[in-house]
């Protein structure tokens, strides 16, 4: 099991973000949210403009990242979020 810490996930969902709008990752300002009625979701700001995205975008970000960063291929449903004092993902990996 990896467990992806609250600044690799802001990473994550930065570097995602970033390639899809052909921006510089500094470009990108993350925040993580977290309501009970909502679940998870993030707040993007590029170059001044406000973009949320769901969980799923999220799960995206981490899949590409794990792929990336650590070389293993997971998929969505092996990645689950988890808050308490702050917010992590855990990812399953299967060899």
């Amino acid at each position: 099991m990896l467990t992806i810490s609250m600044d690799e996930l802001v990473n994550a969902i930065c570097l995602n973000m970033a390639m899809r709008k052909q921006v510089r990752p500094e470009d990108v300002e993350v925040e993580l949210l977290w309501e009970e009625d909502l679940g998870f979701s993030t707040k993007v700001t590029i170059h001044g403009r406000d973009q949320y995205l769901v969980e799923a975008n999220m799960l995206e970000a981490v899949e590409q990242y794990v792929n990336r960063e650590y070389g293993y291929r997971v998929f969505r449903s092996d990645i689950k979020l988890h808050v308490e004092d702050e917010m992590w993902a855990t990812v399953d990996i299967h060899q």
